[in-house]
């Protein structure tokens, strides 16, 4: 792809006590969402977070 867009393939996704899922950031690597999700794990709540790559086509 060289059309100019960046791509952001990884996602941080948050659920929380009730098992409602957001979506936190889309980041351009799994190291730097990894980095995100463990930095906002570490903060103790009962939100879980972990990271999911979408698809070539945009779906997870």
């Amino acid at each position: 792809m060289n059309d100019g867009t960046i791509t952001l393939p990884w996602l941080v996704i948050r659920q929380d006590d009730n098992g409602n899922r957001y979506r936190v950031g889309r980041y351009a690597t799994r190291a730097e969402a990894q980095k995100i999700a463990d930095s906002l794990d570490d903060r103790g709540h009962k939100q879980l977070y972990w990271v999911e790559r979408i698809g070539q086509n945009g779906s997870k």
